[in-house]
């Protein structure tokens, strides 16, 4: 049994059975893992993948556990050679995070200031997508950790979860917009009855803007979703309708053509999780990344989180 066998068990299984791509993301011809498949299951005794004809078609019932302790193993490796670099260099490497684009616009920045200037030679890179495909990345190893704007990541055993901070939402709506002349809190009716922009998440029927709407008995004429705040707020100044976002996405000093309105009277809180892979190795200087953003998330409690041992 070797590690490239794992690894490319591994690969096959994130590439959804496409041998050709998991070769290239490899950088191995594909009959090279095809064979080198072929003889794991015959040293192991067992069929990782089901096949018609020469086809991956399927993942066998003894091939999940088989993959999932390659997981464990690779991170392992991976686990040693961070410790033997920890050692070498303390202060240099590289720091890979995913979050969403509000968090890399709005929350990050200073503390990516502060850290970059204690360490000018971690080399740090920002991967951006939405809370799902942002969590997989985490889950998949592909990032040190994620941050996340709400709490999907607590719906994954493989991830340690690690409230940030919490936050809510408001109205942005252009300088001489109806909405501004109500001098009482408004209420999900007002808001409803002009076309909305929002996130994409916001779509979705467990998200707290639905259920509040829902409960209200009131239907939101949502227009045009993104992932973007800044795109939200461009089409706000197009008068394409009001903009629903999260409060610290509003700038005064930039956004000089549009108002907030507080709405966060009308919505449950919403919290920003640290996602870290449960048995994960972080150098000391992700520690310190990560309580220069939470200061409440010490490398002690980080420490704890992924410590657990029922990782699946």
């Amino acid at each position: 049994m070797k590690l490239h066998q794992l690894r490319y068990i591994r690969e096959v299984a994130r590439c959804n059975l496409n041998v050709t791509d998991a070769a290239e993301i490899l950088h191995t011809s594909q009959p090279g893992v095809s064979k080198q498949i072929r003889l794991l299951e015959d040293e192991l005794g067992v069929p990782i993948f089901t096949r018609t004809g020469k086809r991956l078609v399927d993942i066998t019932e003894p091939g999940h556990a088989v993959i999932h302790v390659a997981e464990r193993i690779l991170q392992e490796v991976e686990n040693l050679k961070k410790i033997g670099t920890e050692y070498t260099n303390e202060v240099v490497g590289t720091l890979s995070i995913a979050t969403t684009h509000t968090q890399a616009r709005y929350v990050l920045p200073e503390t990516i200031k502060e850290f970059t200037e204690r360490y000018p030679d971690v080399n740090l890179h920002i991967h951006q997508g939405n809370n799902a495909q942002i969590i997989e990345m985490a889950e998949n190893g592909e990032v040190d950790f994620a941050l996340a704007s709400e709490g999907l990541v607590g719906q994954r055993d493989s991830l340690a979860a690690l409230p940030c901070y919490d936050w809510n939402r408001c109205l942005i709506v252009l300088s001489d917009h109806p909405l501004l002349r109500i001098k009482r809190p408004l209420t999900l009716r007002d808001i409803a009855d002009f076309p909305i922009v929002t996130y994409d998440f916001v779509t979705a029927q467990d998200s707290p803007e639905q259920r509040a709407f829902r409960m209200a008995n009131v239907m939101p004429n949502v227009v045009l979703t993104a992932l973007d705040a800044d795109v939200i707020k461009t089409y706000v100044e197009l008068a394409l309708g009001v903009g629903l976002l999260a409060k610290i996405a509003f700038e005064p000093h930039r956004d000089i053509y549009l108002r907030m309105i507080d709405v966060g009277h009308l919505f449950e809180k919403s919290t920003s999780y640290l996602a870290i892979r449960k048995g994960a190795y972080l150098r000391g200087f992700m520690f310190e990344f990560i309580e220069l953003f939470a200061p409440h998330l010490t490398r002690e409690v980080v420490t704890k989180a992924i410590s657990a041992t029922d990782v699946r």
